[in-house]
């Protein structure tokens, strides 16, 4: 029979530092999904766990109770090997949307289970949900199928996966401990490990636009993360990106999608190519097909291809126009000089003031909202050239995403020669 605890003796060792074990970790998990432990006792539990830690044993186990709590998605029996990628989450990030047809191209199956924004960073759903049509909810049949007939699919987590993450998250979003590294690491290895993937690449964001703000922390949740997807028998590797600046010159769900359509058309801005092909790289190295050459697919029009397929079986229209906001708003440049400064989180922050995003999971977005950047950071600009235009549904919007600028976005005379490189840093389990 399975032995019993208290919660608060669990909430008291670990505020006094000591490892929690299995047995204690397995009832917490079950007790809190089923109601017995109350959301206040978790929330001290999670700022307990913030504040103190846990190690690697107990990190695994809060993982792996967290996934027993739900269903586990099987794709063995595809004839061909699954990976999926996993980002932290960054503005103009809509890197899943060319990485998942372009990984299917070469006979590799993408189950790409996502999410929706909160805040200033973009959710891939909300970018497809811009596409008229597309249906981001499938059973996990219709999942299976898709994988097997086109070889991707980018759709809704249900909820049979990992139900205890979902209560918990809600939970972290307001009680201040969304950063706690065990707790980050347990929640996205809980879905990822849980959906069956055999391969999985982590795009873990580095600055002021992400989640990790410096590069130790982030190297130490890569490392958390490589570990557990190791410890479960899926081969796992992470890089390190930049996110000090947005990805791209499209911010905002449709604008996004439209740029994503660029790049798989064989355009596109250079730091999303240099991104792609990297992870799609990766994820091809963790299956074994080392020596392709992933930029010639994005050229040739056959990751184009399964773009479309894609969202037609999901019953999207890739051929309709995208919606568009109804109001503008041109930014000039007030001087000529060098674009020094191009800030990730206040881009993101004017894009999520527009409209784009959303403060609590219930809210709408407006799927034209966002930002079209007319120049990246470190290019030349001359005073009276747009800098940036803004997108919005609803012009009183566009005095709060100015002011969400201020401070951002720097011209200067002499061009700053400290680039940072887009892959700071791998990580292998």
């Amino acid at each position: 029979m399975a032995k019993e605890f208290s919660a608060v003796e669990l909430i008291v060792a670990k505020r006094e530092k000591q490892e929690l074990s299995t047995e204690q970790i397995n009832w917490l998990v079950n007790n809190y999904t089923s109601g017995v432990v109350a959301d206040e006792q978790m929330s001290a539990m999670a700022m307990a766990i913030l504040l103190n830690g846990m190690n690697r044993r107990e990190i695994k186990d809060l993982t792996l109770a967290m996934i027993a709590t739900g269903e586990r998605l099987d794709f063995s029996d595809l004839p061909m090997p699954t990976a999926d990628k996993h980002s932290t989450g960054g503005v103009g990030d809509k890197i899943t949307l060319m990485l998942a047809p372009l990984v299917a191209v070469f006979g590799v199956a993408v189950p790409q289970l996502s999410g929706r924004g909160l805040g200033h960073t973009g959710g891939t759903l909300d970018k497809l949900e811009a596409i008229p049509g597309w249906q981001a909810a499938l059973s996990n049949k219709q999942m299976h199928d898709q994988l097997a007939k086109i070889g991707a699919v980018v759709c809704a987590a249900g909820t049979g996966l990992a139900p205890a993450d979902k209560k918990l998250y809600a939970l972290r979003d307001v009680t201040g401990t969304v950063e706690a590294i065990p707790l980050i690491a347990s929640s996205i290895m809980s879905k990822k490990i849980a959906e069956g993937t055999s391969a999985l690449v982590l795009d873990v964001k580095v600055g002021s636009g992400a989640f990790m703000k410096n590069l130790d922390r982030a190297r130490e949740l890569a490392q958390v993360l490589t570990q557990l997807g190791a410890d479960a028998g899926v081969k796992t590797s992470a890089l390190l990106t930049d996110m000090s600046t947005p990805l791209g010159k499209k911010i905002g769900n449709a604008l996004e999608v439209e740029e994503a359509v660029e790049v798989l058309a064989g355009g596109g801005s250079q730091d999303l190519i240099d991104i792609t092909v990297e992870l799609a790289t990766e994820m091809l190295r963790l299956v074994g097909q080392s020596d392709v050459d992933v930029a010639a697919a994005l050229n040739d029009g056959r990751a184009m291809d399964k773009w479309n397929e894609m969202i037609r079986a999901q019953q999207g229209d890739p051929l309709a126009p995208m919606q568009k906001a109804k109001h503008e708003h041109v930014v000039l440049a007030e001087e000529t000089g060098f674009l020094n400064t191009l800030d990730a989180l206040a881009i993101g922050t004017a894009s999520w003031r527009l409209g784009a995003g959303r403060a609590r999971k219930e809210d709408p977005v407006q799927f034209g909202a966002g930002i079209i950047l007319h120049h990246k950071r470190g290019e030349q600009v001359i005073k009276g050239q747009p800098l940036l235009t803004l997108f919005t549904d609803e012009p009183e919007r566009f005095e709060r995403a100015l002011d969400a600028l201020v401070g951002g976005v720097k011209i200067e005379v002499n061009q700053d020669q400290d680039s940072t490189p887009l892959i700071l840093d791998r990580i292998n389990a």
